[in-house]
């Protein structure tokens, strides 16, 4: 662990329904808010950018054009956006189509593709704030596993011309994250986003308009309901396709992935990849709550016109309810000797017997090589380098005792009634 570097102060944020932005920030936002207002959050407008950047119009199946349409149109009437944030949703909106395209052009030529097996991955299924991105890390240390890290994650399938130099998609990844922190200069506290970190595959199922990744930056209740209420079966089948392409292209060949969606998907989850070991994360729901709904309403000013943290809150309990109900619901899906849980606290108090015990379930080598990897990540990463921030639920208008009352089954489940 790094010692003796001073670390920023916690902050509380006070300017969460008025944003202040820094100075840096002024020229990024004017250039986003110009190009944002000439365009149209249109299905068929970005389908014709997506084929006039890449030279390609093969999409695969057709199926993620319906739900391409309830987004747009969730976008347009309920998200509220600003200028700045049409653009922001337009270039991942054609960056997703893009991405169709090109697996589509790289299975047509490499057919074999599809025979490509994704055999016991590990998967990490919890809550933001439940220590999921730090067991992801560290595992994603692990020079015998595959991770999917945040650049390729982006851009997963490479350009002709790219196909031998991954360095265009980390640069174009890079001065993404730059505007992110630059934009959002706290949001690092919270969540560390860099070009090498390891990402959700909750990015891979974006391709296919498929996610409850959308709902994390943009308001979207239609959307939403869309999602809820449709056979994610599907979506699952074309993620794994992108893993294998994904394998096809670099080794490792065992995966380890990670994303809260998982958590109401359990059965299709298990449905998809029957050999995986689950890794299921807990913590108290009253914490898990506080924190993830003050990160979604900082986190909006990138794309509202006006933020509204007391309707992100109400939003996130509701959200955050779905995802604990399904985990109570569905748990015993997963089979014992294939799944674990894992409180928060046993994390933090022994990380590497957690470690160990995760590994020994999953049937994979935890040796001195191993932890000397991720004790090298941990002291390159130390927790709260960036600073802490002090959450209130309060500042999202929500009740500390109403979300434990709310929240209570998985609690009383998971947590002992602690």
């Amino acid at each position: 662990m790094t010692t003796g570097v001073q670390r920023p102060k916690p902050i509380r944020f006070t300017d969460l329904a008025d944003p202040v932005f820094p100075a840096a920030a002024t020229a990024i936002r004017d250039g986003l808010a110009g190009y944002g207002a000439t365009l149209e959050l249109a299905p068929q407008a970005m389908l014709s950018a997506a084929v006039e950047r890449t030279g390609l119009d093969d999409f695969g199946d057709p199926a993620f054009r319906e739900r391409l349409d309830v987004l747009c149109t969730s976008l347009r009437e309920e998200a509220g956006l600003s200028d700045a944030g049409v653009a922001v949703a337009f270039e991942q909106l054609v960056g997703n189509l893009v991405n169709r395209l090109r697996l589509e052009a790289l299975i047509a030529r490499h057919p074999e593709i599809e025979d490509v097996a994704i055999e016991r991955p590990i998967i990490i299924c919890g809550l933001p704030r439940t220590g999921t991105t730090h067991l992801h890390n560290l595992m994603a240390a692990d020079p015998n596993l595959r991770h999917l890290p945040y650049w390729e994650s982006l851009e997963p399938f490479p350009a002709p011309e790219e196909a031998a130099d991954e360095t265009p998609r980390r640069d174009r990844c890079a001065a993404g994250v730059d505007l992110i922190n630059t934009v959002m200069p706290e949001f690092k506290r919270m969540h560390d986003m860099t070009v090498e970190h390891a990402h959700e595959e909750i990015q891979l199922l974006a391709n296919d308009f498929s996610t409850m990744l959308f709902e994390t930056t943009y308001y979207l209740p239609s959307f939403a309901a869309y999602y809820k209420s449709h056979d994610q079966g599907p979506s699952y089948a074309y993620l794994k396709r992108s893993l294998q392409a994904l394998q096809f292209l670099r080794g490792p060949d065992r995966w380890v992935l990670k994303s809260p969606q998982h958590l109401e998907q359990f059965g299709t989850l298990y449905a998809t990849f029957p050999d995986a070991t689950f890794v299921v994360t807990h913590r108290d729901p009253v914490d898990v709550t506080r924190s993830m709904a003050t990160m979604v309403a900082y986190a909006s000013r990138m794309g509202a016109a006006h933020p509204d943290p007391v309707r992100t809150g109400r939003y996130w309990l509701d959200r955050a309810a779905d995802l604990f109900t399904g985990c109570v619901r569905d748990r015993d899906v997963l089979p014992a000797a294939q799944s674990i849980d894992v409180r928060f606290a046993d994390f933090m108090a022994d990380e590497e017997g957690t470690l160990a015990t995760v590994y020994e379930l999953a049937g994979q080598p935890y040796d001195d090589t191993v932890r000397a990897a991720m004790r090298r990540f941990i002291a390159d990463h130390p927790r709260g380098r960036h600073g802490e921030v002090s959450y209130d639920l309060a500042d999202v208008g929500l009740d500390a005792d109403e979300v434990a009352r709310r929240l209570r089954p998985y609690r009383d489940r998971f947590l002992g009634g602690s």
